[in-house]
């Protein structure tokens, strides 16, 4: 029995938790993307680098703060910098929305058209952020590192495996709970996000019935802003900020958008799960864990590792690529590509 316990506290170490973190990381970037392609209608390329830079003036504040002796305790000084580096964001989001997106809107440019304009919008971000805070690593985690430390609970359970919850997992998922749950009652509740909707169901039966186009293209910037910082602190706090790896995550977001299905942010949550889950559970080692449950002659020579976890983005591919051939609209039915 005690074998059994050790093998599911293993996995929930490196795999369960892990992935539940991962995935909230996740279905945040993904929601912010399909909430731009539900209103604007074009795959947002650049927002990988809007939640870097988000993060980026995130990071500053919190240097900021920390030098100046504020802090929240044990709760990272990056929530008390958070509400800033959103506005900071959003003030950015809005700012090539006007110089960038709003002339080809006008214009009614093909989708290609405003895609190709994200990837430029991508790459000055990338850009701004390089030069702001350079390319290194940063590390901006204070306050408590762990809600369960695996020796305390080694000696509590009296198993060989030790339970490791860190603060940053716990609040990641938190955070994650009640920003979906905000954002599907603003959607569903409130008369700007019913506009949101209508505009984005139907755009010249919203228009006839007056919904304001500006202002609806406006507050999806900002929600879409507000997501990518609070994804990539989330996700800066949980591991480390760089800003290729921000670049990277570009792919596991969109993934996560189109397999859940795009324009669906209930599509885009699922997504995100699946996706973070498909990645860790494919690049773990099951060595350990197949010992605790099979005869010690059974017991694997090899890692018993599907795939390195150098390889962990392809996996991210091969799934939007047989979502794409498979299943077009994604799990939830979400628009086409």
């Amino acid at each position: 029995m005690d074998n059994i316990l050790d093998a599911i506290v293993l996995l929930s170490n490196f795999v369960l938790i892990p992935g539940l973190a991962y995935g909230s990381q996740l279905a945040l970037g993904a929601l912010g993307v399909t909430l731009i392609f539900g209103i604007l209608r074009f795959s947002n390329f650049a927002h990988g680098d809007l939640m870097a830079f988000g993060t980026m003036a995130t990071i500053l504040f919190t240097w900021w703060f920390q030098s100046m002796g504020f802090n929240l305790g044990v709760l990272p000084t990056a929530l008390l910098a958070l509400p800033f580096g959103i506005v900071v964001a959003v003030l950015m989001a809005l700012l090539t929305d006007r110089m960038v997106y709003r002339f080809y809107r006008k214009q009614k440019s093909a989708t290609i058209v405003m895609v190709m304009a994200s990837v430029g919008v991508m790459f000055v971000m990338n850009g701004i952020v390089r030069l702001v805070i350079g390319p290194d690593d940063q590390r901006f985690a204070d306050g408590g590192r762990f809600i369960i430390k695996a020796n305390e609970f080694k000696d509590w359970s009296g198993l060989n495996e030790g339970l490791a919850l860190r603060s940053t997992q716990l609040l990641t998922v938190v955070v994650a709970v009640m920003v979906v749950a905000w954002m599907f009652w603003f959607l569903q509740k409130t008369r700007t996000g019913k506009a949101m909707r209508a505009y984005s169901d139907n755009e010249d039966l919203a228009l006839l019935s007056g919904i304001n186009p500006d202002r609806v293209v406006m507050i999806a910037w900002i929600l879409a802003a507000a997501l990518a910082t609070i994804a990539g602190v989330l996700y800066g706090l949980d591991k480390s900020f760089k800003p290729f790896t921000y670049f990277q995550l570009l792919l596991p977001i969109f993934a996560a958008a189109i397999v859940g299905g795009l324009g669906q942010p209930v599509g885009a949550i699922a997504g995100g799960f699946i996706i973070a889950f498909s990645e860790v559970t494919v690049t773990y080692a099951y060595k350990k864990f197949i010992t605790y449950l099979v005869p010690e002659s059974w017991a694997p020579e090899g890692l018993a590792q599907l795939l390195s976890t150098d390889y962990k983005f392809a996996i991210s591919f091969v799934i939007l690529v047989v979502v794409l051939l498979i299943r077009p609209t994604g799990i939830f039915r979400g628009k086409v590509v």
